[in-house]
């Protein structure tokens, strides 16, 4: 049941999809400024026998060197290009999308699903340099998927080893700084479903990389929770 202070929907065919099922697909990948693939297919799980309805794609570490930034404020970046023309036959729409630098966020839909998603609104937080720099930080989208409040939220926090508090600082300047136009919910946390994800860089701390993926082959992961930052 929907809650009382949400949008109702519109009409029997919302309602219908209420008491229904959802299939969400999402994608962080860190690129490492690398340039795009000719092939995401296996990527997007496009021969799943079950098609998602949505799809939310979220890039770290995009190539911004300063003449491609500037081409791609003016079009589409490569790794739009990418899957747009790869959803595209798959009869998908590219509904928004947020870049900051290095950080980049798409959302796609099935064209059946738009008329029910509203309030659409995209931005984004620095967190590098003591936040006048974009190569660290969040880009987020937020919107009404059938009258529930969704906000998707892609980052990339501080690297390195020893920056574990400032990732912890990171993250919380993005939940108290980031707002939005929406009475309903003008912070991240006043949604109903938030979808956080990224490259977050925490680590496990005083193992070497043998014992962790030691630990994760053997599904031992008890060993390494007293590690995890």
């Amino acid at each position: 049941m929907m809650e009382e202070n949400e949008e109702q929907p519109d009409d029997h065919q919302s309602l219908e999809k209420e008491r229904g099922r959802f299939r969400l697909h999402m994608v962080t990948w860190n690129v490492a400024t690398a340039d795009p693939p000719k092939d995401v297919a296996s990527l997007l799980h496009l021969n799943s026998p079950k098609t998602p309805d949505l799809y939310v794609i979220g890039l770290q570490e995009v190539y911004s060197g300063p003449v491609r930034f500037v081409s791609d404020m003016m079009f589409d970046d490569p790794w739009s290009q990418l899957f747009i023309s790869t959803l595209a036959p798959w009869n998908y729409v590219k509904v928004s999308s947020m870049r900051m630098q290095g950080l980049l966020l798409l959302f796609f839909s099935k064209p059946e699903h738009i008329p029910f998603i509203r309030d659409i609104q995209a931005t984004y937080t620095r967190t590098g340099m003591f936040g006048y720099w974009g190569n660290k930080g969040g880009v987020s989208v937020r919107l009404s998927f059938y009258g529930h409040m969704l906000c998707f939220l892609n980052c990339h926090l501080a690297a390195h080893m020893k920056y574990a508090n400032e990732r912890v600082d990171e993250f919380e300047h993005i939940v108290d700084t980031q707002t939005f136009d929406c009475k309903k919910a003008p912070k991240i946390t006043d949604h109903r479903l938030v979808f956080w994800f990224g490259d977050l860089n925490f680590r496990i701390q005083d193992h070497g990389m043998h014992f962790v993926r030691s630990c994760i082959n053997n599904q031992t992961y008890n060993l390494l929770w007293s590690h995890d930052q």
